[in-house]
């Protein structure tokens, strides 16, 4: 059964890029990088480090330490119907923290194929709206509003 608490990561880049990826089960359906926990107690930080590897083969431990932020920001959402037989009986609603990571122009992206089948990277707003989650859309312009107030 999987934890109802997870990790949105928003992997931008210096050209104001933003990267999304297909999931393989939802075609058209585009997202940041999404992972719920491997265990209660499972620091949020270091599942996002690992949902990052496993889903873009990006590993955050070679950059720099401060590429991977915690934007210190988490909000509750409604798990889809169709998606609640993953969690325990009952289980109805997700807590979702939101993190950044700046990664190189030109970072190599390799995708695990049992989740996800494409890959874009596209500025803030164009990526925002192709989310299938507002949540999602909204942190990716949380990001943008950051980096414009640098």
């Amino acid at each position: 059964m999987k934890i109802p608490i997870s990790v949105l990561v928003v992997i931008h880049n210096a050209n104001g890029e933003v990267l999304l990826i297909e999931r393989t089960d939802r075609p058209g359906f585009w997202q940041s990088v999404t992972g719920s926990l491997d265990f209660m107690d499972e620091p949020t930080r270091e599942a996002a480090i690992r949902e990052v590897f496993e889903e873009t083969g990006i590993d955050v431990t070679a950059l720099p330490s401060d590429a991977l932020q915690d934007m210190q920001h988490a909000i509750e959402y409604e798990i889809y119907p169709d998606w609640r037989y993953r969690y325990a009986p009952g289980v109805t609603h997700n807590r979702e923290h939101w993190f950044t990571l700046t990664v190189p122009v030109n970072t190599p992206v390799h995708l695990a194929p049992r989740e996800h089948t494409a890959f874009e990277w596209l500025p803030y707003a164009d990526a925002a709206k192709r989310c299938f989650s507002a949540s999602n859309g909204a942190a990716i312009l949380r990001l943008q509003d950051i980096n414009a107030a640098k």
